[in-house]
């Protein structure tokens, strides 16, 4: 049976206009036509007609910066170390309430090992084929210097050779994509170089896999950058010279904004002195200043800048992709530009052609919201239904 959206305006992010009067037909969860009302086709027989006036059509968002297996929350740090049946069972809840926010991708970006694989690995193999959660293509598990995060969620490198030798093991476990964890133990330092960083992407490509790199200080995304990662997640500190260097390259940058207007709601709802106390909220004032420079520092560059919320392995919920597209107006890009990094700027980045976009004979990935998203981002909220 086909159904048939009729009516709709279009909010797909490669225009700054909504295409009015529009409709779809959609066949065993595959758009077959697409174009205005007074063209299309009559219904076939037994097809169900949804009457889409007044709502704006948009395809389904892609979380550039997600942690499937994780909850989020003020306590998002504590839940890595729950079990793998809480964590799994976590999984389903976010895939459930993401695609019910319209989310249709998740491009995971580290997950705790697990019986001595990526549990996100495991997640996203079994939800293959499954329309009521999102696709995922998934990254393993951190690769950081040791002492830096917990030993029991990542893979600790001490030199380039291991940090070869982790980037090989992880893609032999099934990984599309590989996190580096470019942050300390000395801040005002990376932890590898750039040369030893293009070791860990020359050898990536070769075995068929990409590699992006946490980096929230300048020496670490400098060595990103020039190391040759397909793309820097945070990057909470740029300058003027990195984001030409991006641009130049073609590394993308997710700037993960809403985690920062998270904590700063915590300061109402816990009495976690980090985000109550006088010393928590002005780091996390300047912090947020410095990051939002960064974004415009790299929209100013023409980087492509790709939304994402960080949930789980940061503090925002599976749900929330809303949030991010609005920090990402409010750090300088325009409301277009921000619902693009939602929708086909992921895409691109995860070098899928259907994710983000509403293409004739692509999957029927969209959800349908009140209000112009093109103008205001806070209609991403108003979910009426998803596709």
């Amino acid at each position: 049976m086909s159904t048939v959206y009729r009516h709709a305006a279009i909010a797909d992010g490669t225009s700054p206009n909504l295409v009015l009067d529009q409709t779809l037909i959609i066949t065993d969860d595959t758009i077959v036509w697409m174009g205005h009302d007074d063209e299309s086709p009559a219904p076939a027989p037994g097809s169900r007609v949804i009457d889409a006036g007044g709502a704006a059509l948009v395809p389904g968002m892609v979380d550039a910066h997600s942690h499937t297996t994780l909850p989020g929350g003020s306590h998002w740090i504590a839940r890595i170390d729950d079990s793998t049946a809480e964590l799994l069972a976590v999984a389903e809840e976010n895939g459930r309430i993401a695609v019910q926010a319209g989310t249709r991708w998740f491009r995971d970006v580290g997950s705790p090992r697990r019986d001595e694989r990526a549990l996100a690995l495991r997640v996203r193999d079994s939800w293959q084929g499954r329309r009521d959660v999102p696709y995922v293509r998934a990254a393993g598990t951190w690769i950081a210097k040791a002492g830096v995060l917990p030993p029991t969620i990542d893979i600790e490198a001490a030199d380039a050779d291991e940090l070869v030798a982790a980037v090989a093991q992880q893609i032999d476990e099934g990984a599309d994509l590989v996190k580096l964890y470019l942050d300390g133990p000395d801040r005002e330092t990376s932890p590898w170089t750039a040369a030893e960083v293009q070791r860990a992407t020359s050898l990536a490509r070769e075995m068929g896999a990409t590699v992006t790199a946490h980096a929230t200080t300048l020496p670490g995304a400098t060595a990103a950058v020039h190391g040759g990662v397909a793309c820097v997640e945070h990057g909470s500190v740029l300058d003027e010279a990195l984001a030409k260097e991006m641009a130049k390259r073609g590394t993308y940058l997710v700037p993960t904004l809403g985690v920062m207007a998270s904590w700063e709601t915590f300061g109402a709802t816990t009495t976690i002195d980090r985000f109550t106390g006088r010393e928590g909220v002005a780091a996390l004032a300047s912090r947020k200043e410095v990051a939002y420079e960064g974004v415009r520092l790299a929209k100013a560059a023409g980087v492509n800048i790709a939304a994402g919320t960080d949930f789980g392995g940061g503090s925002l919920r599976a749900n929330q992709m809303a949030w991010e597209v609005e920090c990402l107006v409010a750090a300088g890009l325009t409301p277009t530009h921000a619902l693009a990094s939602a929708t086909w700027v992921g895409g691109d980045l995860l070098a899928e052609p259907h994710a983000g976009r509403l293409v004739i004979g692509g999957p029927a990935d969209f959800f349908l919201v009140h209000g112009n998203p093109l103008e205001d981002p806070s209609a991403l909220w108003r979910v009426w239904r998803v596709g």
